[in-house]
């Protein structure tokens, strides 16, 4: 239960604070669950770890170092 302890907002002012109350909750309940999408690390992945080919140029030292 939300209550209104001073002031006198508008619907509109009302309305969205109850958007941002609700989103919070919703995004506090995924991540309690443990639903949320989470990213995969390449520097993690074992992919890296497998030898590329030499490139040739400025970077070539570098390139076989950096994730794909």
């Amino acid at each position: 239960m939300i209550k209104i302890v001073r002031g006198n907002p508008t619907p509109e002012e009302l309305a969205a604070a109850l958007a941002v109350v609700r989103a919070r909750a919703a995004a506090a309940a995924r991540t309690a669950t443990g639903s949320a999408p989470r990213r995969a690390n390449a520097w993690a992945s074992r992919e890296r770890l497998l030898r590329t080919p030499h490139t040739y140029g400025p970077a070539g030292w570098l390139a076989p170092a950096l994730p794909q």
